[in-house]
């Protein structure tokens, strides 16, 4: 599962992808999910591709991505954006702590994200009354 947070660690989107596919595969429809422009993209080492890295240079955001130790010219990063990425860290462990998320007892993958969708709404709940 791929998750899309914002700067509070709130769940915005989620995509399922099979479990042997690789990350990238994940990217393309999280990052159309963005409908407001966005400073910069925070990702792990598992989102380092060129093919990233360009399409968020053509949208002008910042690529806080992590150069994987087998890429011949390291690309650097601010590090200390990337330190806020724990949110998303955060996140997927909130979500884990529904047993049902985490074990993935759902068949269809309709299920699974519907309640992965119950579970982020109670996420939100307290952010209700904020201004």
């Amino acid at each position: 599962m791929h998750a899309r947070c914002d700067a509070r660690g709130r769940p915005l989107g989620f995509v399922l992808t099979p479990g042997q596919t690789h990350d990238i595969q994940g990217f393309g429809p999280l990052f159309r999910m963005i409908a407001d422009k966005i400073e910069a993209l925070l990702a792990d080492k598992g989102y380092d591709a060129d093919l990233i890295r360009e399409e968020l240079a053509k949208a002008e955001i910042e690529a806080v991505i992590p150069s994987k130790s087998n890429r011949r010219n390291p690309v650097p990063h601010d590090k200390t954006k990337y330190r806020w990425r724990n949110l998303v860290e955060r996140l997927f462990n909130k979500l884990k702590n529904w047993r049902r998320v985490a074990t993935r007892y759902d068949k269809t993958k309709e299920s699974y994200l519907g309640f992965v969708s119950l579970v982020s709404a109670l996420q939100w709940i307290p952010f209700v009354h904020e201004t």
